[in-house]
């Protein structure tokens, strides 16, 4: 089966904070699970470089727009690495291939009827002599009366909005009231497109009801003609005619990233100008987005009306999977009051891997969630540590200690022991179907009951002593235990590869945990006879006065992600 599995793009102005990153890292997790099963899988975000916050900050700066994305970018991609996601590319919107193929792409729908110039009255600020993107118009929602949405959308209540629609807009630069001005841009008359829009909708029985029904009713409100160009400099240069000096709106800029992102993988990987067409045209090919829930119109609104209107046969979204917002103590992550933790800041106080972990335990998909460090160190010290790594290490121990380090074969299992491959198979179970349905926290569950389940296995069988008194049955209750071991290892490798293919490994296992595939694997057995590797504990505590100590933590680390950042990022503060 073939997918493309997508990421909403981490947007160019700083180092991205841990709500971001879950997006990637709930995408890099269901790809590594796509990949475990032998499915050809594409997996594609990027840089979103433009926009006029980035193109006043860089002013600012006094520097160019792409000066500070090119830094931006770069440093991501580091980060990125060390955080142990697999892309096939990661890609930015100042990508040669991406420009090329938006104003390709868009042309074509303007030749076919779909998008038109309209003379419209904008917001202008005297104060800042600008034409004032929609974003940086706040007012108050005619819908649901929220006082700070944004020209838009409301935050709030999700309705996507223009500046025209808010009540007592003000400039979000400098707070004075704009004026309007006229203007012409080019429009897509997403009203053509409504009817079929509805009908995928109606049709998708994978969409999440959350989604499908948002959607739906967004539609039936009735759809209206969307800019697509805007007067700011800094983006993709307008394609349409007499349009100098007018960029493509931000929002379908990067929406078509996830395509010309697959362009540019087949043409990196094979020099191919055509391979990318396998999965966007192909029917059987299923594409999912992994995303916040305020960004759920663009996604199964403005995108899916963008496919459809080039009447190409493009695949639309398969799935959309949208989590509501993962709060900090909580707070709302803010870069100018420095609320939270950003991804630098994150790598020095603990592991990559743990932090996987952690994010997808608190993982928000069934309503916002609370990033705590009490919770933190709960799941590290008592998850991680107690619950995983201490049964790993004590059964391998007593392997080393009892076997000379050979998996011994079974020569005795009693009923409590086949009972226990029962419910670890029951367990394995419910684990896939959460992964299949995308309910990567759930998963999760599932892991940590197995590996609780080994834990009073362990004790309640107590090996140590059997060994003295029925040796066949010590030989047993530890080649039963050893699976459950193999077992953890594959269930966890798409939250923790690298831990997991360091218990692999420990296993006696000489080839990575990532040339496996999960089905040959989950339903074998290990070969008795199996030589451990040298074993050493896979987790590690975090200290006793980690809580008391946690605002010191943060400073230092904050003060050492600071000093090793490109120059242009040490103490950016861009208003988004």
């Amino acid at each position: 089966m073939r997918y493309i599995v997508a990421s909403a793009w981490p947007y160019s102005d700083f180092i991205p904070h841990l709500g971001t990153v879950l997006h990637l890292l709930s995408a890099d997790v269901y790809s590594r699970y796509l990949r475990s099963l032998g499915n050809d899988v594409v997996f594609v975000t990027g840089s979103d470089e433009h926009g006029t916050p980035i193109e006043l900050e860089a002013r600012k700066r006094k520097v160019t727009p792409k000066e500070l994305t090119d830094q931006v970018h770069g440093y991501m991609i580091k980060l990125f690495k060390e955080f142990n996601f697999e892309f096939s590319l990661f890609s930015r919107t100042e990508s040669e291939v991406h420009k090329g193929f938006v104003k390709e792409f868009l042309l074509k729908i303007y030749e076919k009827g779909y998008i038109f110039p309209m003379e419209e009255e904008l917001p202008y600020c005297l104060n800042d002599k600008m034409f004032l993107p929609d974003r940086y118009v706040i007012g108050t929602c005619p819908y649901c009366g929220y006082e700070s949405a944004h020209g838009d959308q409301c935050d709030k209540c999700g309705r996507l909005l223009t500046p025209k629609d808010l009540i007592n807009p003000k400039c979000a630069l400098c707070g004075s009231t704009p004026v309007w001005r006229k203007t012409t841009n080019y429009f897509i008359d997403l009203t053509r497109v409504q009817d079929k829009l509805l009908n995928w909708l109606n049709n998708n029985n994978k969409l999440s009801d959350n989604v499908k029904n948002y959607s739906i009713s967004w539609i039936k409100h009735g759809l209206k003609p969307r800019s697509i160009t805007r007067d700011i400099s800094w983006g993709i240069e307008s394609p349409f005619p007499n349009t100098e000096g007018k960029t493509i709106y931000v929002w379908f800029d990067a929406l078509l990233g996830y395509l010309s992102a697959t362009k540019e993988y087949f043409l990196n990987l094979k020099n191919d100008e055509n391979a990318w067409k396998e999965y966007w045209k192909n029917k059987e090919t299923k594409s999912i987005y992994f995303i916040g829930k305020d960004n759920i119109p663009f996604h199964s609104i403005i995108l899916p009306a963008m496919l459809l209107a080039a009447e190409e046969d493009y695949v639309l979204p398969w799935d959309i999977n949208s989590t509501e917002y993962l709060m900090y103590e909580g707070q709302k992550f803010s870069k100018s009051r420095k609320i939270g933790v950003w991804l630098d800041e994150a790598l020095k106080i603990a592991p990559a891997e743990y932090w996987r972990w952690a994010l997808i335990r608190t993982r928000p998909e069934g309503g916002d969630s609370n990033f705590t460090w009490k919770e933190f160190v709960k799941i590290v010290n008592n998850e991680l540590n107690d619950d995983i790594g201490n049964f790993i290490y004590r059964v391998l121990s007593l392997v080393k200690s009892k076997f000379n380090g050979i998996i011994p074969e079974p020569q005795k299992l009693e009923n409590v022991d086949l009972d226990l491959n029962d419910k670890v198979t029951y367990y394995i179970n419910e684990y896939k179907d959460s992964m299949d349905e995308v309910r990567l926290k759930k998963a999760t569950d599932y892991i940590l009951e197995i590996a609780r389940l080994g834990n009073k296995y362990l004790n309640d069988r107590a090996p140590w002593d059997l060994y003295s008194k029925d040796l066949g049955l010590a030989k047993g209750v530890i080649y039963n235990s050893t699976n459950i071991i193999k077992d953890i290892a594959l269930l966890l490798y798409p939250f923790m590869p690298s831990t997991s293919d360091t218990i692999w490994k420990q296993l006696g296992y000489n080839y990575s945990i990532k040339e496996i595939k999960f089905d040959d694997i989950i339903n074998s057995k290990l070969k008795s006879g199996m030589k451990i590797s040298n074993i050493t504990p896979i987790f590690k505590k975090l200290p006793n006065d980690f809580l008391e100590n946690i605002d010191k933590i943060i400073e230092k680390a904050r003060d050492e992600a600071n000093s090793e950042r490109p120059n242009l990022l040490k103490e950016i503060n861009i208003a988004k």
